[in-house]
């Protein structure tokens, strides 16, 4: 076994808002044949457990009093070829913009919409991640799993088995503490298929002189624009995109339309339309609002941001401000993307 248990460790290192939190024990696994000792082990059996990937994806409010297992599983492997389609798996672990560079290096296409998504390849179907008109589900072909009921035993679910919605999927519900994600596969391919139909990219490939873009080239033009938008959490801590974009029926959206002509909508499942949070943010004055050290990106309104010595409470704080100041203006409840602890 080569698991090594710490405690008091600190975990500002393993989140990236920085918030000042504590874990009372702490264990990285790097190896998922390791996986039942640590199943096995009396500070998993007395928890409770958080099972870390990035921590870009999380607001840690107060130190954490039980076990908090750093998922660094790696890995990137070709598992079969078929005509055009390659079906690659990597490793919950693996960075997920890295594994995005090495497929497009590799001449796998499909996920250059998604470069520089922070976080890792295991919580990538958790969340569903997705930008500029993709979404991980439109590539994805299965999850490896870790049943943490059953001393970590291999659990495969397709597609469809996930249960995908927009940021959701069954890993966020019914499965939330029975499964653990130890690998992903994708099913990419060697023929470029292009989405470019979001203004933002085509105005970015005009002004980097490309008129044929090449999969490699929207990458480029993704990261670009993230860069512009995005603070860099080694820079300035944050977890991206605060709150997920609202879905609301259509009636509800004709009636803000009416009133905000302005507002961005685009078309969502069953009828209904998904309104843009960061537009709803800024037209309640708050862009840039600062509260100490926590505050709304200048930038892009969707991101709460820490200036350096916010602490998780103060970020919560704000957090409900936001919510409360577009509810109490449209009438729209924003729903936080990341986890709160």
């Amino acid at each position: 076994m080569t698991l090594q248990f710490r405690a008091d460790v600190d975990l500002r290192p393993y989140n990236t808002f920085g918030m000042a939190a504590r874990a009372a024990h702490f264990c990285q696994l790097d190896n998922a044949a390791d996986l039942p000792a640590l199943l096995a082990h009396p500070l998993y059996l007395q928890g409770p457990v958080l099972w870390l990937g990035g921590g870009s994806n999380l607001l840690l409010t107060r130190d954490y009093p039980g076990l908090v297992v750093k998922v660094a599983l790696a890995g990137i492997r070709l598992l079969g070829e078929d005509g055009d389609d390659v079906i690659v798996e990597a490793a919950a672990g693996e960075n997920w913009h890295g594994f995005v560079q090495h497929a497009l290096a590799q001449g796998w296409f499909g996920l250059e919409n998604l470069s520089l998504i922070p976080g890792t390849v295991g919580a990538s179907p958790v969340q569903n991640i997705g930008a500029y008109g993709v979404e991980v589900k439109d590539r994805l072909l299965e999850v490896v799993c870790a049943r943490l009921d059953r001393n970590g035993e291999a659990l495969t679910l397709s597609n469809a088995e996930c249960r995908f919605g927009y940021r959701d999927s069954v890993f966020k519900r019914e499965a939330a503490g029975r499964l653990l994600v130890t690998a992903v596969r994708f099913r990419l391919s060697r023929r470029a298929d292009l989405r470019t139909g979001y203004g933002d990219i085509q105005k970015q490939l005009q002004a980097d002189g490309v008129d044929q873009p090449t999969p490699l080239d929207i990458s480029r033009a993704v990261v670009a624009i993230r860069q512009s938008k995005l603070p860099d959490p080694a820079v300035l801590g944050n977890a991206g995109s605060f709150f997920k974009n609202p879905v609301v029926d259509a009636g509800q959206a004709a009636a803000l339309l009416e009133r905000h002509p302005q507002l961005p909508n685009y078309p969502a499942a069953d009828g209904r339309v998904k309104l843009a949070a960061g537009w709803l943010i800024d037209q309640c004055g708050l862009k840039g609002y600062r509260d100490g050290d926590a505050g709304v990106h200048d930038k892009q309104a969707l991101v709460l941001v820490n200036h350096g010595q916010a602490t998780g409470a103060q970020m919560h704080a704000l957090a409900r401000k936001v919510q409360g100041s577009v509810s109490e203006k449209f009438g729209v409840a924003l729903e936080p993307e990341p986890l709160i602890l």
